[in-house]
């Protein structure tokens, strides 16, 4: 708004950065006003002392008076010393990352260090990585905190914030790239040099943590209560600077930004359009192509390495992103990480442990796989188990006999075949209900014919009468003609009107028997088999949450046992994984699926091994949507909407009708895990 540099860039960093300090001051007023609040019983008390020293306040009045306020003083004292306490002492949540020593990222630090003597502003004190599409300082003094962090080296202060770093960030953009995008967040380490800023910034962070003590797990009934009353207060507390705290680091994000845009101002403009397409392939490969190994107790170990092939391939589908991969040819951001394959797999891990919950360390049942491995690995593992699920549960219906009929009355071949998922769920017109639909037409028809032969009877009834007249009628004048027509009008006017009466209350009788068929479901076998896979994943994801559980504690009590033997040792470049605080995963990717989507999802499985063990076809990697079946090397799009159509309307010829074009045998058994 004040343009690249020059006197408007300094007046909005002096603005930014006087409007963070007003703020800062706003949330320290009220501390103050808290700790006088916690003084004035015992201040009231002194005077009250003090008057009867001096013989002011005497007699037998001032004397219960002065024990009282003596009583509520000291328990106020010991009140407001528990809370300051638990505020002080309180362990602030802090973001998982994967922590970078300087000798495992010498260039990185060299970067960072070089933006801060441009920006004039003092270094972080440590770099860290997270999984995530974004870049931030973080305050880690807690000692606590302390004591995870790897120190960034020479010239670094230790009350200086740490910079965490969006590890896609590093794998996609390129040097310079990077610089231009982490110089507004290295020019916030000024303002927060500020001292008043800074502790503004502890007393948030510490009400915020003592909000959270009541839910520690251990505590005995008491301290729970205590823990309960302390947290009560720090919500007062927070509640009341609230305000001030967002408009404090609004104020610093503007004098930092300001402050940043003498530092690569055009290069930024151009990073930023890098940013939003590195969030967007990062979202597609986690829930796309991440999400399904997770899921079979396997984590892809380069999924840093993995955004550039997604977005590679988005900009080969888009023409919107063309031109993005011409980019490619410029040195990395990776290139600053002296081993970058090790920090890729710590930082895979950490994404799946906040993702999707998986266990701190690899294990049996928690292995890593390269992208080379995946679609054997994951993809056709994927397949075979959903279909071993899919014949368990149907074995568990009571359909594990050969001599189960399908719909259609055909004989079900035996063993695990898709021929047997097909007929469970085809659903065809029995001859009772067309019995049925069969009779009301004719009741339909029955009851029109009544209606067309009433008419026409008094059609003829009127023309009788007319023709039966008295001879007087026949000398008559015309006006009796017009009544005659004004007559018949009125009756057609009422055989309309009772015609559109019935086609009315027809229209409410259809009407009405539609919403109940609406509210039956329309394949009964799909929803019984959609329900009984829910229940038996259900019981499966419980599983293997409580196995987590307790490789997590494991986990623990091993690292507590180190710690006592000696610690860990420093100088080693190999990353430390700090946190995550709270229960797993934090993030989840995906709501929980439905039971219609998990039975599409399965069938889709059956089908695919059919397909990979009777015709010639494949399991594949789509890096934007993940497991892909290619026949004749190329990926089939259109098996989605004919296994929907058998599941959701119990419809089997638009499958049959690919099988058959694709070379598929259902009746021949497929290979399960």
């Amino acid at each position: 708004m004040y343009g690249v540099s020059g006197t408007g860039s300094d007046v909005g960093e002096e603005w930014g950065a006087r409007a963070a300090r007003s703020r800062a001051l706003a949330v320290l007023r009220v501390r103050g006003r808290a700790l006088g609040l916690a003084v004035l019983p015992a201040a009231v008390a002194v005077v009250l002392y003090a008057g009867g020293v001096t013989g002011h306040f005497t007699g037998s009045g001032w004397d219960a008076a002065r024990w009282v306020v003596t009583v509520l003083a000291v328990l106020v004292l010991i009140a407001a010393t528990a809370v300051a306490l638990v505020v002080a002492r309180a362990r602030p949540a802090a973001t998982p990352t994967v922590e970078l020593a300087e000798t495992a990222a010498p260039d990185l630090y060299r970067l960072v260090r070089d933006l801060a003597d441009r920006l004039d502003v003092p270094a972080p004190a440590a770099i860290a990585l997270t999984p995530d599409c974004d870049s931030w300082l973080e305050d880690r003094t807690h000692r606590a905190h302390r004591a995870l962090r790897t120190p960034g080296g020479e010239g670094e202060s230790e009350g200086a914030p740490v910079l965490v770093i969006g590890s896609p960030f590093l794998w996609w953009m390129r040097v310079g790239e990077l610089r231009a995008v982490l110089a507004p967040v290295v020019a916030g380490t000024g303002p927060a040099a500020q001292p008043d800023i800074a502790a503004a910034r502890r007393f948030v962070r510490g009400l915020d943590a003592a909000v959270a003590v009541p839910g520690t797990p251990g505590l005995d009934p008491v301290r729970r209560i205590g823990a309960g009353a302390v947290g009560q207060v720090a919500r007062v507390l927070l509640r009341a600077c609230r305000g001030h705290a967002a408009e404090m680091e609004r104020g610093v994000a503007v004098a930092g930004s300001e402050r940043a845009q003498a530092v690569d101002y055009g290069v930024r403009i151009v990073a930023q359009e890098q940013v939003g397409l590195a969030y967007a392939g990062w979202d597609r490969l986690l829930t796309r192509v991440a999400l399904p190994a997770w899921r079979m107790g396997r984590w892809p170990a380069k999924l840093d390495a993995g955004v550039v092939s997604a977005l590679t391939e988005l900009s080969r589908r888009d023409r919107l992103a063309d031109g993005f991969s011409s980019r490619l040819g410029e040195r990395p951001a990776c290139d600053l990480l002296e081993e970058p394959g090790a920090v890729d797999e710590a930082a895979s891990l950490l994404a799946a442990r906040l993702f999707h919950g998986g266990p701190a360390a690899p294990g049996p049942d928690w292995s890593p796989v390269e992208w080379s491995q995946y679609p054997e690995e994951v993809v056709d593992r994927k397949w075979r188990t959903d279909a071993a699920r899919l014949h368990q549960v149907l074995d568990g219906l009571g359909l594990a006999d050969g001599t189960a009929r399908g719909a259609g009355g055909e004989r079900v071949a035996e063993g695990p075949t898709l021929t047997r998922v097909i007929a469970h769920l085809a659903t065809e017109p029995t001859k009772s209900t067309e019995a049925e639909a069969d009779a009301d037409t004719d009741a339909d028809k029955v009851e029109a014919d009544t209606h067309i032969d009433a008419a026409l009877d008094a059609g003829t009834s009127a023309e009788t009468a007319d023709a039966a007249g008295t001879p007087d009628s026949a000398g008559t004048d015309t006006n009796t003609d017009a009544e005659d027509a004004t007559d018949l009008a009125a009756a057609d006017a009422t055989a309309t009107a009772t015609a559109e009466a019935d086609d009315a209350d027809l229209d409410l009788v259809l009407d009405a028997e539609d919403a109940e068929a609406d509210d039956e479901p329309v394949n009964p076998a799909a929803e019984a088999l959609a329900g009984a896979l829910s229940a038996l994943l259900a019981r499966e994801e419980a599983a293997r949450e409580a196995r987590v559980a307790a490789s997590a504690l494991t986990a623990e009590a091993a690292a507590r046992s180190a710690e006592k033997d000696g610690g860990h040792s420093g100088g080693t470049s190999a990353p430390v994984v700090s946190g995550p605080d709270g229960p797993l995963p934090l993030f989840p990717l995906q709501p929980p699926r439905s039971g219609r989507d998990l039975l599409a999802d399965h069938v889709t499985a059956m089908v695919c091994c059919a397909a990979v063990d009777t015709a010639e076809a494949t399991p594949g990697l789509d890096w934007l949507d993940g497991p892909a079946l290619l026949v004749g090397g190329e990926r089939a799009t259109d098996l989605g909407p004919r296994v929907l159509a058998l599941v959701e309307e119990g419809d089997p010829e638009p499958l049959r009708v690919w099988l058959a074009r694709t070379g598929v045998r259902p009746e021949k058994p497929v290979r399960l895990v």
